[in-house]
């Protein structure tokens, strides 16, 4: 974090039940504004509301508990921002080495490094096309083959009887299945659990999240969601491929890798915070892109997220991404349907195009369809309530390995018991007809010539079941079907969001809200006799998948352009966008949106885009921490060791002050450093002393910050003598002249639009003199958020 000092304090719950002691590393920041020094640590917790939350993704043994005098468990609240976060820094650092660089490159240099740009964008999307198609292709075998296995078993087992042996093989498989792609997510990475959007929508927010861009965790989210797809989950593999475009797109800008440990030499002026964000966001809109066949809209999903950072060559080169990624999947899924140069797979899923007779819609139609967009955020609140509190417990008791793994195959396992057993009981028997032989279709114990219209939805990937939603027939489906599906696969759903596996919630979404569309649009045939041609289950399925999915995720502008694109039709624009509205205003009356949720259960102090309308009373003042730790512009080497080794403050930032010589005027200050810029300092001797008394000594350059880019050492792996603690180390040509400052009589909405426009990473706070009172951080700023809670917070930091 930045160099601020809070007062460590215990939430009430701690101090209600006795369960914490003294020693428990918690940052509070609403309810005290005063500032003391206390010890405190990374994985600390920065404290906002009244409760306290868990950090379970790293491990610490006993012997570090026993020093950092922590307890074994700490209770969760959403509202605790963890320490562990850090921010990225956007913003360029304009010191001496930098102006110099710019100097020295001609306007070729700089026509190279744009055609560089366009080339890592290009080679972004095409990777991310062929980890799509890789995907897409793995499952369809590897489903197709468990699919066959077991609907012959239950062919077999009809007759004879003995159904119960057919149930136990579709349980055993998808538990052994789910098995292989828990484990590695729960014991290797686990980071790589979920979808990762709510990672990579903090990563554009301004977060370092930890190991969410690393090789290791690209590799086990693509084993992983294909596991979790083949076990027959209520999960898609969608969303996984915007963690998975992000990834390629952070590994490939960077020109080499650092868990290979092989550096390629290449793109090395891309080695920093500010251009690897741009090449992320691309990555991003590439997955989108690869996902659903939507570009444009993967271009909009990333505009979403980091639109402060942006211009006009950024967006063409993210639509450039998008587009290579959905052309690479066309071209290679076209060599794989043995039909080359059809190009009509432009993603993962594959929504079919509405014909125009069946999906005309006339105005009297748009209040049912704003009704549905209601009915879809009442639902999506529910869903995201409920997944809070699974989340919660899980947390609490389901946090070791062993036990993650097997609550992921007992899901598994009932997911397929439950599916099994509403096929069984199910008695809507609908002809087969030709469209079906490429799918599963289970007779059981319809007629010759029939098949189960329960087997449709749960015996198939969920891909071909929204499909099957989409466009089978009028009477393909009766209501009880669709209702004890719909009802069925929402707690399955909303169960298996949030285990150790790699799964999106995307089509999950858009199933639940195919089915109970398609029930809205049989039943309104069925109320009006005869039943008019408008009311086509299809077109309503599209609608209801649209409000259930907006009523989940809460995104509105890139979702519409993205259900567009996918459905190949723009005649639903206005109709699905109205319906995103208003299910994401509904939703949000009852609680925020499904990754909003996520994103405060891991304690991340994600910056929205407004600080709260009731805010302008509050001053910088009131926001900043203080005191502040500072450097002098010729700084003893070994008081930059002590103050970099301080694991009570672990700052990141710090203020750079000068004093006039002779004076006795306040230091007042002159620049900003950063911490990982002080450790390459201390790396490469560069000590006053020493540069004096080297004939030939190497005058430090920008590449050598690039080179330790990301991982900086830590400070205890630098080594200074005695001797070198007495040296002198001169910060002018290093130091970020012109750091951003504010007064301290500046209100927090300007504050908070400067901070997060900018995509700063530290504020100073001066005075009328220009001397340092004060610094803002993202973490000052994350307590001020809109919601339901900002009010209360806003009064605790008046009080």
């Amino acid at each position: 974090m930045a160099n601020i000092t809070k007062k460590v304090s215990w939430s009430s719950r701690a101090d209600e039940t006795g369960i914490l002691g003294e020693g428990t590393p918690l940052l509070n920041g609403s309810e005290q504004l005063t500032h003391s020094r206390q010890p405190s640590e990374g994985r600390s917790v920065f404290q906002i509301g009244r409760l306290s939350t868990v950090d379970l993704e790293e491990e610490i043994t006993s012997d570090e508990d026993s020093q950092r005098g922590r307890p074994n468990e700490i209770p969760h609240n959403e509202k605790l921002l963890s320490l562990k976060f850090e921010s990225l820094d956007y913003d360029n650092i304009e010191n001496q080495l930098f102006l110099e660089e710019e100097r020295r490159m001609s306007h070729m240099n700089f026509q190279c490094l744009e055609i560089s740009r366009w080339v890592v964008c290009g080679l972004i999307g095409f990777l991310t096309g062929l980890i799509a198609c890789f995907i897409d292709i793995a499952v369809e075998e590897l489903a197709g083959i468990k699919y066959q296995v077991v609907k012959k078993n239950i062919e077999n087992f009809t007759e004879v009887g003995g159904l119960s042996i057919s149930l136990l093989l579709w349980a055993v498989l998808n538990s052994a299945i789910v098995m292989m792609g828990a484990i590695i997510v729960a014991f290797f990475e686990p980071i790589a659990a979920g979808s990762g959007i709510p990672q990579i929508k903090c990563y554009l927010n301004g977060v370092k999240i930890p190991r969410v861009v690393r090789l290791k965790t690209l590799v086990v989210k693509v084993c992983g969601v294909i596991c979790s797809v083949v076990g027959g989950l209520a999960v898609g593999k969608e969303g996984p491929m915007i963690h998975s475009g992000a990834v390629v797109a952070a590994g490939v800008s960077q020109g080499r890798s650092t868990s290979l440990k092989r550096d390629f030499k290449i793109f090395e002026y891309f080695r920093r915070d500010t251009e690897k964000r741009d090449f992320v966001s691309a990555g991003a809109a590439a997955g989108v892109s690869a996902a659903f066949g939507a570009p444009v809209g993967g271009v909009l999903f990333a505009l979403e997220e980091g639109a402060s950072f942006w211009n006009q060559m950024l967006t063409w080169r993210i639509f450039f991404a998008s587009m290579i990624s959905t052309f690479t999947l066309n071209i290679f899924l076209s060599v794989y349907n043995k039909n080359p140069g059809d190009l009509s797979n432009p993603g993962l899923i594959n929504f079919g195009r509405f014909q125009i007779d069946g999906v005309a819609y006339n105005f009297y139609e748009i209040p049912l369809f704003i009704a549905m967009g209601a009915i879809g955020g009442l639902l999506g609140a529910l869903f995201n309530i409920l997944n809070y509190w699974l989340t919660i417990f899980r947390i609490r008791y389901v946090h070791r390995p062993c036990l993650q793994v097997m609550e992921a195959m007992l899901v598994a396992a009932v997911t397929a018991t439950v599916s099994f057993t509403m096929i069984y009981f199910s008695n809507d028997c609908q002809p087969l007809g030709p469209e079906d032989k490429k799918e599963y279709p289970l007779q059981l114990f319809c007629a010759d010539g029939e098949y189960n219209s329960m087997a449709t939805a749960f015996f198939n990937t969920p891909e071909r079941s929204v499909h099957s939603l989409f466009h089978n027939q009028p009477g393909t489906y009766n209501p009880l079907t669709l209702g004890l599906f719909t009802l069925t696969y929402f707690f399955l759903a909303c169960w298996t969001y949030g285990l150790a596996v790699s799964a999106g919630v995307f089509i999950p979404s858009l199933l639940i809200g195919a089915a109970w569309g398609r029930l809205c649009g049989i039943l309104l045939a069925a109320i009006t006799t005869p039943a008019p041609l408008w009311a086509d289950p299809g077109k309503y399925a599209l609608i209801g998948a649209a409000a259930q999915l907006g009523g989940i995720v809460r995104m509105t502008l890139s979702l519409t352009v993205i259900m567009v694109e996918a459905t190949g039709n723009v005649t639903y624009g206005l109709p699905i966008m109205l319906v995103l509205m208003t299910s994401k205003i509904v939703g949000d009356y009852f609680v925020e949106g499904l990754y909003d949720i996520h994103i405060k259960l891991q304690s991340i102090p994600f910056l929205h885009w407004e600080a709260p309308a009731t805010s302008h009373w509050l001053t910088a003042r009131e926001v900043m921490s203080s005191p502040v730790t500072c450097l002098n512009r010729i700084e003893k080497v070994g008081t930059i060791v002590d103050t970099l080794s301080n694991t009570s403050t672990n700052h990141n930032g710090f203020p750079v002050v000068v004093q006039v010589s002779g004076s006795d005027e306040p230091e007042k200050l002159c620049g900003l450093i950063l911490r990982s810029q002080l450790i390459v300092l201390l790396k490469h001797k560069v000590f006053v002393e020493l540069a004096r008394s080297r004939l030939t000594h190497r005058k430090l350059q920008l590449k050598d910050f690039r080179d330790a880019y990301p991982r900086f050492p830590p400070i205890q792996s630098i080594h200074v003598s005695q001797d070198e603690r007495e040296c002198m180390m001169d910060l002018t040509e290093f130091m970020n002249a012109t750091p951003y400052t504010v007064p301290q009589e500046t209100s927090l909405p300007r504050v908070f639009k400067l901070f997060r426009a900018l995509g700063l990473r530290h504020l100073v706070v001066v005075d009328d003199e220009n001397r340092v009172v004060g610094l803002v951080t993202r973490k000052d700023l994350a307590r001020y958020h809109i919601g339901k809670h900002g009010l209360e917070e806003l009064q605790l930091a008046q009080t």
